[in-house]
């Protein structure tokens, strides 16, 4: 199944990059978004193990992370803004791992600490 015209195989082969293992993405699953901050740089991720009908990853915009309860809203994967069009290939990546994405520039590291939450 392809989400945003990124398929199965590239997000097989983008987790292989990193040494990653590969858990894919229910369309259907819940990720954490903090829309209002997209429009900033850079673009981070990071996955949580999923539960409860979300898939674990939390995305927001910008270099800080808020603590306000309504920071992340929940969106259905399949309907993941455009502006994550360049996140499509790291939604493989399993639970632990983090992504930072700006202008020519990708940061791609497993996080230990994400598997405690």
């Amino acid at each position: 199944m392809a989400i945003y015209a990124v398929s199965v195989d590239e997000q097989r082969s983008t987790a292989a990059r990193f040494g990653a293992l590969y858990v894919g993405v229910d369309p259907s699953a819940r990720a954490g978004v903090a829309l209002s901050t997209l429009s900033r740089q850079p673009l981070n991720a990071l996955r949580h193990p999923p539960e409860s009908g979300t898939c674990g990853w939390y995305i927001w915009g910008g270099e800080e992370l808020a603590d306000d309860a309504d920071f992340f809203q929940p969106v259905c994967v399949e309907h993941l803004p455009d502006q994550l069009a360049p996140l499509m290939p790291y939604l493989g990546l399993g639970p632990g791992w983090r992504v930072l994405l700006a202008a020519n520039h990708e940061d791609v590291w497993f996080d230990e600490k994400l598997l405690a939450i």
